[in-house]
């Protein structure tokens, strides 16, 4: 009777490892395409917000070290018939946007629940149907991050209500680079009090 119980829990350690090295390979893979993909997108002349000198010289963004402890995973609670609002943006031109609903994760060892947005603009397009914004700022702008604060993209899960939010895949608002662009201000509401050392960083350098 021990032997078929260490048996089985040998079995359910083994299986337990295994689907823990199967999370942390797709976070990875996440992680360095979303990096690949950016750094694409700002050396295409098409696709860039920096000027020809600055692409010409552009070797890359800066990133955090990759850290898996800062893709977690949140509950999202919908927050029905919210109206738009006017949020506003860095060249004073505000933008309808909507609570959708509220995640709620763990990080650092702190338990914290932040607004999660959806652009009217933006939901009018079909690819972008159930794409959720998600700004936020932390103890770490002005310093090592972006002054202004970051953004991640999510979509609208499938099925339940759980995601995943991977701030290694934080990126900075165009406005980082260019004054030519109105980038959404994030609420005060999306305050995370820690320091995330995660995603894109900023040291006065692209």
């Amino acid at each position: 009777m021990c032997y078929k119980n260490l048996v089985l829990t040998g079995l359910f350690l083994l299986c337990t490892l295994f689907c823990f090295a199967q999370t942390d390979t797709v976070g990875s893979y996440a992680i360095a395409t979303f990096q690949r993909h950016l750094n694409a997108e700002y050396k295409d002349p098409k696709t860039s917000p920096l000027d020809k000198k600055s692409i010409a010289g552009f070797t890359g963004h800066t990133f955090f070290p990759v850290d898996l402890s800062y893709r977690v995973e949140a509950s999202l609670e919908v927050t029905d018939k919210e109206p738009y609002f006017k949020m506003m943006t860095s060249n004073n031109r505000p933008r309808n946007f909507r609570q959708y609903g509220i995640v709620t994760f763990t990080l650092q060892d702190q338990r914290l629940s932040l607004p999660i947005y959806q652009s009217e603009q933006l939901l009018g397009m079909d690819e972008y149907a159930d794409y959720l914004f998600f700004p936020f700022t932390d103890l770490t702008n002005g310093h090592t991050s972006y002054s202004a604060g970051r953004y991640i993209d999510l979509r609208i899960p499938q099925t339940g209500n759980m995601l995943v939010i991977d701030f290694n895949q934080a990126y900075n608002p165009l406005c980082a680079y260019s004054n030519n662009y109105s980038c959404p201000i994030v609420p005060e509401k999306n305050h995370i009090p820690l320091e995330v050392k995660a995603g894109v960083a900023f040291a006065g350098k692209h």
